[in-house]
């Protein structure tokens, strides 16, 4: 059950104020048919995460056990570095798509939004670390969900009154404590300890 709650845990804090997030906000209030837009985020988290994970999976057979614990340790520490820096929405994120309805703009824009973004880089790195592949992917996507479904529900609502600093802190701090734990484990695989 670890590679279905770690994921969940690491993907809902490191959403928090992540772009998707704001973009989940601007298509709640562009669109106002929280519906579609929560159907669009679960399809394209889903096959992002799908092949995030996939590559994860691939990854993990190249390296020994400690090689791979010391890599998971660095890509941790470095995206709890990098969940300190608050996202910015592009303002055209989204913005043409609107044609398409809020279905398929909201799949298209977050499938795009999750490209290389810091989420996507965890459902790599949980992948790579746990041995239940769908429970990673499932466990990503269900983090997401959490932290975006109440902003597409509650719109300004949400986004305003989350303290996001804090949030950010907590988040980078879970992905600190697992890229120590994970350097811990390399370092007694590694004969250090």
């Amino acid at each position: 059950m670890e590679s279905l709650f770690v994921p969940i845990l690491v993907v809902a804090l490191a959403e928090i104020g992540d772009k998707t997030q704001l973009l989940a906000l601007v298509l709640a209030a562009r669109f106002r048919k929280p519906w579609p837009i929560i159907a669009g985020i679960i399809a394209a988290t889903l096959a992002n995460h799908f092949v995030a994970g996939a590559v994860g999976k691939w990854v993990s057979t190249f390296f020994s056990e400690a090689t791979l614990s010391w890599l998971l340790a660095a890509s941790f520490l470095a995206v709890a570095a990098w969940t300190l820096i608050p996202d910015k929405l592009d303002d055209d994120e989204g913005g043409g798509l609107k044609k398409f309805g809020p279905f398929l703009t909201t799949l298209i824009a977050f499938f795009l939004a999750e490209m290389g973004d810091k989420t996507q880089v965890a459902t790599v790195m949980l992948a790579a670390q746990y041995p239940h592949f769908w429970l990673v992917v499932a466990g990503t996507t269900i983090g997401m969900l959490l932290a975006n479904v109440p902003v597409v529900l509650a719109g300004n609502f949400a986004a305003e009154r989350l303290p996001l600093a804090l949030i950010r802190r907590l988040a980078a701090s879970a992905f600190a404590v697992l890229g120590l734990a994970a350097a811990w484990h390399a370092a007694k695989l590694s004969g250090l300890f």
